[in-house]
This record gives structure tokens, sequence and C-alpha cells, in this order.
């Protein structure tokens, strides 16, 4: 039977087995935490915030570069668009003309015979050519009864008029027609002083 001599060797003997434990573990805790304080990842990390910070400014780079080209694609669409409507706006106004020599002879026209006929002929003529504009998106300037407005009208005389309040249009000279929200040709209007 051992006695408590011999239980207190073996402990002590057993002491110095521990504390080498604890002194290995802590050796290795120490060699990790250093191989981590040296090791490639460690060495890397400014490295890596470089990269991110270049990663993000090439981001932000990209992104205005891109809202850019949008902004650039919708102006040069508006002005191509502004261009065509233009050259329309050109093309038409030449046929505005004809539309007016139309429109008088129309006035003038005789209510029997032969040129009644023909007077149904031009009306008929007349009334494609304005389906034609409106089919291009050109419309009358609607003067019946309105203000003058000198960014639709162009005033060819003032005359009192007691019927009429002050810068009420008394009548049509030359019809004016709008493309769009653009005036291609003010309406020649006699306004009411």
């Amino acid at each position: 039977m051992p006695t408590r001599k011999h239980k207190q060797e073996a402990e002590t003997d057993a002491q110095p087995d521990k504390n080498a434990e604890a002194e290995a573990q802590a050796s290795e805790a120490e060699k990790i935490e250093s191989a981590a304080a040296t090791s490639p990842v460690t060495e890397l990390a400014p490295e890596l915030v470089e990269a991110q910070a270049k990663a993000q400014e090439y981001l932000d780079g990209w992104q205005r570069e891109r809202a850019d080209f949008f902004n650039y694609k919708r102006r040069i669409e508006r002005e191509m668009a502004q261009s065509a409507q233009n050259a329309l706006g050109n093309a038409l106004r030449r046929y505005l003309d004809i539309a007016d020599d139309l429109e008088r002879a129309l006035r003038n026209r005789p209510a029997e015979g032969e040129g009644a006929a023909w007077a149904n002929g031009i009306d008929l003529i007349y009334r494609k050519l304005l389906a034609a504009f409106e089919a291009d998106g050109v419309k009358m300037i609607d003067t019946e009864g309105a203000f003058f407005d000198p960014s639709l009208h162009e005033a060819i005389s003032q005359e009192d008029d007691p019927k009429l309040e002050s810068g009420q249009i008394i009548g049509v000279v030359q019809t004016g027609y709008m493309l769009g929200e653009r005036v291609l040709r003010p309406a020649r209007v006699r306004v009411a002083r």
C-alpha cells in the first residue's frame, strides 16, 4: 500500500509534467502569434486596402463616365429630334403659301354653275393639304374670340370696335400655323383697341 509520502512524491513528479505541458502550450501560442504577425496575410493587408481603394476609385470613375455617356446620348437624341423638327418645319413653310392661296380662292368661290364644281375640287385639295399638315403635327393657330398674344400673333392693324374688348382679335388676315409647340408662322391679325 502506498503511503502518504509515496503519494506526495508521485504528485510532485506529476507536477513538472503539468508545468511542462502548460509551458509547451504557451510556447505553441507564442509561435502561432509570431507566425501570424509575420504571415503573408498580415504582410498583404496594406496592399489589400490599397487595391480596394483603387477598385472603388475605378468604380466611381466608371459610374461617372456611364452617367456622362447617358447624358450625352440623351442630348444627341434631343438635338437630332430638334433638327428633324426644324427640317420638317422648313419644308412645311413652303407649303403654307399654297394653303393660303387655296384658302383665298375658296373665299371667293362661285355658288352656281361650272365654277361651283371647280370650287368643290379646290376645296377637296385644300382639305387634303390640311389633313397632310395634321398628320405631320401641324395645326392652325386658333384666333376665334382670342386675345392678342405676341408669341402667336402678329398685329397688322389696331382698329376701334365697340363690340370687342381692347386687345381682342377682330379678324385674321393670314392664318398662323404651329408644329407641335413651336410657331411655324404667326397668325397676322387685326386687333381691337
